[in-house]
Parts: C-alpha cells; structure tokens; sequence
C-alpha cells in the first residue's frame, strides 16, 4: 500500500508538524506532498522521507512569505500527481485537502481547522491585514471559499482535532467527522517540587491569543505574570508599553525552559480561542491548572474546577473574575489528578485513533467496489483481526 502525506506548508516544527511526526512513524515508507518547505526547520524524522514541493517553492521568498501566495494554492495543490497512492492522509488548515484523489484511493483528511482567514476569523485577519490585503481580500474569499467547499467533496472521510472543528467541518463542508485528540507529547512533561509566585503566558504572541488581555488584567491585579513567546516585534513592543512592574516578558524560549516555566506556574493564562491548544494539555501534564477562555478547543481539555477554570467572556472583568475564583480555591487542586487528564492526549492515544478510522475507512472503500484487482489487492492488505498492520 503506497502513502501519501499531504500538509500545507513545512516551515516550522508547531502543532501540525507534530501530527506529521506521529504519521511518519505510522508509515514510515510514506511519501509528504507539501506547498512548499524549508528542511532546515524540520526535524530529522520528517526529513527522512521523501519530501515533494509545489511550483510555489520556485518563487522567491515563497519559504517566508508562502501565506500571501494563497490564491495560488488550489492550482498548487491540484498539480500534486497522486495517481500511484493507494492511500492519501491530509493535514488541514492550509488548503491541503484540495489535492485530487485519483478514484481507487482512500482520502482521509485529519482537519486542525477550515481555513480561519476565509471563514469564521475572516473579518478579524482582514481587520488586521495591510491595505493591500484588505483591499483583495474581499475580490478573492468568494472564489476560495466556494473552492474550499468544493474540495471538501473530495475526502472521504473527515477527522478532527476537537468537537469545535467539528462543529465547523459541519458548518462550513456540511460533513460529518470523528474527534481524534492531537498527538502531546505528555510523558516529556513532568510536575516540579519547587513552585514559583507567577502566573504563565506561553505561545507565538499573535492577536487571536489574545496576550494583551492577560497583560492587562494582570497590571491591573498587580499579579506576577510572565509571557513567554516569540512574535512582531511591533505586537511585543505594544504590548510591553501597556504592561506594568509586574509583567516579565521572556521572549522565545527553548523547550527546557518552557518545561521549567510550565511546572513551576501557579497555573497558566490561555485568554484565546484555539481550535485545540497544544500548551495548556502541557501545562496540566506537568501538574499545573489552566485559566482559560471557556471557548474552542478548552472546552475539550480544561474541566472546570478539576484541571482549571473556564472564564465566559474575553474581557479584564471576567479574567480577572477567574483568576480571584481560582486562589479562592488553589489549594484544591491536586497535580496527580491533573497530570492523569492530560495522559488521554498522548502521541500513542493519537496514532491508535487514526490507525482505528483509516482501517475502518480502507475496509468500508473494500466493502463498496467490485471484486476487481484494486479490491483484491486491498483486501490482502489486512491481517487475521481485520487491521491494517503499519510495518
């Protein structure tokens, strides 16, 4: 059985490279199809496959500027030849489920997000683009969406990254699809017996965080936060002009010190709505309380009053309400028990998920064709117990 993966971009090792990791180990043969790719940036597991780009590679400064270059992706994407794969895994947040499947294959397309800049965030990205963007933006998002739409036909089965993208997947595809958790790497994290008086802000320093509302209602609390993350510097600088004596800023931190700063927090500040939100399940694997937005992927990792506490609105008054709820009852909240919710979100939990809907998938596409040399050769793939052995 010949694999392809296909992610929209490979430029830095975040979240969905992470989904890229865990595939790769999954199907260690398996071929990645990507937009375009800066192999520097990625890790060495990545780097051992076969790595395929776009036309969009050719361009210069594509590696840095590839999200302008988004009205070329469909074209991108549909040069992709496919016609050799048996079965097609892609990783969308990007366009990159718009490939064309040839007809004998299964397409399986694990979703982080529909794409935020052209549906549910729209207004907020063109609000904070440049002139030129803003201009363009509303002559090209009715064409991409009603593409995206389209291409969405082309998957036959949806996997999603929480209950909110599902919602979404149903919303704006009108499909069905199953919640499979992103793979965490949980066992990296750990609790610490030495616990510090800061609250933590982790993560890119980008406006949907939403930072500047934790800076805010801590200056206004007088309580020790500290913001660690890279970004703007424009954006940092902002913000660093509005906070007062009791906010630090770290910047760009390496995963030691994130692990340090995790384990160490009287619990962490997530103000923004994530699809998912990769930091806050580390946070609790290392034994520490979330304060966060009761929106998005929260609501699938936070349990109020047990891992942390969900705020209502995205305001100073109701964080600030939370963090005063949350020392009201500090005390209560037990590491273990933390830790032990965090363990559901693991890299072993994510690769059995997956491996149970592309199996149930390749063995619905079986059950449908006729018995032709495709179907024969599929069925052959499976073992006594019905499962589609990785190796």
């Amino acid at each position: 059985m010949r694999v392809a993966i296909i992610h929209y971009w490979l430029v830095s090792m975040r979240g969905g490279e992470k989904v890229i990791e865990a595939l790769c180990d999954m199907y260690p043969d398996a071929d990645i199809f990507t937009l375009v790719c800066d192999r520097d940036k990625l890790s060495e597991k990545i780097r051992r496959h076969r790595i395929f780009t776009s036309f969009l590679q050719r361009i210069p400064g594509a590696k840095k500027h590839y999200q302008s270059l988004l009205p070329l992706m469909p074209f991108a994407l549909e040069s992709f030849d496919l016609r050799d794969y048996d079965l097609i895994i892609s990783s969308e947040s990007g366009p990159a489920k718009g490939i064309i499947p040839p007809p004998h294959a299964v397409h399986v397309c694990y979703c982080h997000s529909p794409m935020r800049y052209l549906w549910d965030h729209y207004h907020f990205y063109r609000g904070n683009a440049g002139l030129a963007a803003r201009i363009m933006m509303p002559l090209l998002a009715p064409v991409l969406r009603a593409w995206d739409a389209n291409s969405s036909l082309r998957v036959d089965r949806f996997v999603a990254n929480s209950h909110h993208v599902a919602n979404r997947i149903g919303k704006y595809y009108r499909r069905s699809s199953v919640v499979v958790y992103p793979p965490v790497a949980v066992d990296e994290f750990a609790p610490s017996a030495e616990l510090g008086d800061f609250y933590l802000c982790a993560g890119q320093i980008v406006p949907y965080k939403r930072i500047d509302l934790a800076v805010r209602a801590f200056t206004s609390m007088n309580r020790n936060l500290v913001v660690l993350g890279g970004g703007d510097d424009r954006e940092i600088e902002a913000l660093k002009r509005e906070a007062g004596p009791t906010i630090r800023f770290v910047g760009q931190a390496s995963f030691a010190d994130l692990r340090s700063h995790l384990a160490r927090c009287r619990a962490l500040i997530f103000p923004g709505e994530e699809d998912f939100g990769i930091v806050p399940v580390e946070a609790m694997a290392s034994g520490r309380p979330v304060i966060a937005y009761g929106r998005g992927g929260a609501m699938d990792t936070v349990v109020h009053g047990h891992t942390g506490i969900l705020f209502k609105e995205q305001s100073i008054e109701s964080l600030v309400d939370a963090v005063e709820i949350f020392e009201a009852m500090e005390h209560r909240f037990r590491p273990e028990a933390i830790q032990m919710h965090a363990s559901q979100f693991s890299v072993l939990n994510f690769k059995s998920g997956m491996k149970k809907v592309i199996d149930q998938e390749i063995a619905r596409r079986v059950s449908l064709v006729e018995p032709t040399t495709f179907g024969a050769s599929m069925s052959s793939l499976f073992d006594e117990a019905g499962h589609v052995p990785l190796h």
